[in-house]
């Protein structure tokens, strides 16, 4: 399970890097969890070809990840922007002087936003 949900997140990044047919195959396997045999007779195509183009497009979404770290790069922008949330909460609840606990409040909610 943990594999489909990291290719549907691959594919948000690079799925428009696959032919459409490649997008729909995966797309069908990995976030309807059709077998390959459904996607087969929906596809008009061999079950062994849905198996081998979802193999190699599998290796395809790896391979972009390896080299652009789009996810990974996601992944850790926001848990960065997670820490400072915490960090302003934090902040916020040890400030007694209003104005300053109001730009901290207006920092807090553009985190938010980022999120």
């Amino acid at each position: 399970m943990e594999n489909h949900v990291e290719m549907s997140m691959l594919m948000g990044f690079y799925g428009t890097l696959l032919t459409e047919k490649q997008q729909d195959i995966l797309s069908m396997y990995y976030d309807e969890n059709l077998s390959l045999a459904e996607i087969s007779e929906i596809t008009n195509t061999s079950r062994q070809a849905i198996h081998d183009i979802i193999r190699r497009c599998h290796k395809q979404l790896l391979e972009y990840e390896e080299k652009l770290k789009l996810k990974e790069n996601s992944i850790r922008n926001t848990e960065a922007k997670h820490s400072l949330l915490n960090s302003i909460r934090e902040l916020k609840e040890n400030i007694s002087d209003s104005a300053c606990r109001e730009k901290i409040e207006a920092i807090e909610q553009e985190i938010l936003k980022l999120l």
